[in-house]
């Protein structure tokens, strides 16, 4: 609970954070970004690292000439793309036995099962729109890799999801992100971002509360 406390606080503030962490290692903030794009989708254990807040703040930052913005489309593209790629792997390595590891505190076999339901009414629609919604985006992968999609089907809509993702929230906060307003406000601007990213989760959630088991 203690990171999860500690992590509030650097999303709030994100912009800035990021800012530092370009001047203190340069080159090397883009191993950096990799490494938490990744991570946030390849390791089922980590769906609470910034998303598309992270990428908005990117793109701002980008826009006022800290980073490359065509350095961060290509790298965090295929980090995204990296991470759906080995969360299939697990999932057909290790199944549903992740979900009893009950020390992981967000693994619950409550989400498993919410999203198979997701999975099961997009078929593999699924694993482009879950790239817009956190924890699925997690979970969508390692679900089709249990229930073994076709693996040529599953990289196609895997690239299509990851590139119209970063697309998206790093050239939004590239165009707006540095307007006085946004920058002024951008904690609340980050709030929002969170708040619209999980909408459809929820929207999910309610749909599948509705729907009969066995159905």
């Amino acid at each position: 609970m203690e990171f999860i406390t500690s992590l509030v606080p650097f999303v709030m503030h994100i912009d800035q954070h990021l800012s530092m962490l370009a001047q203190n290692y340069g080159t090397w903030t883009y191993g950096i970004l990799f490494l938490i794009i990744f991570a946030e989708t390849g390791l089922v254990v980590t769906p609470f690292l910034p998303g598309d807040s992270l990428l908005f703040a990117l793109g701002a930052l980008a826009a006022g000439g800290a980073l490359s913005h065509e350095t961060l489309f290509v790298s965090l593209a295929v980090a995204a793309t990296l991470g759906n790629i080995t969360n299939y792997a697990l999932g057909g390595i290790v199944g549903p036995k992740v979900f009893k590891w009950h020390w992981v505190p967000f693994l619950k076999e409550e989400y498993l099962e919410r999203t198979k339901l997701f999975y099961e009414m997009h078929g593999a629609k699924a694993v482009i729109l879950a790239r817009f919604m956190p924890l699925f985006r997690t979970f969508v992968p390692f679900v089709a890799g249990i229930g073994a999609m076709n693996y040529p089907k599953f990289i196609i809509y895997s690239i299509v999801g990851c590139l119209a993702w970063i697309s998206l929230l790093l050239y939004g906060g590239y165009f707006f992100g540095n307007i006085p307003a946004v920058k002024s406000n951008f904690g609340l601007v980050v709030i929002g971002i969170i708040i619209v990213s999980f909408i459809p989760a929820v929207v999910e959630f309610i749909r599948g509360r509705r729907i009969p088991r066995g159905a």
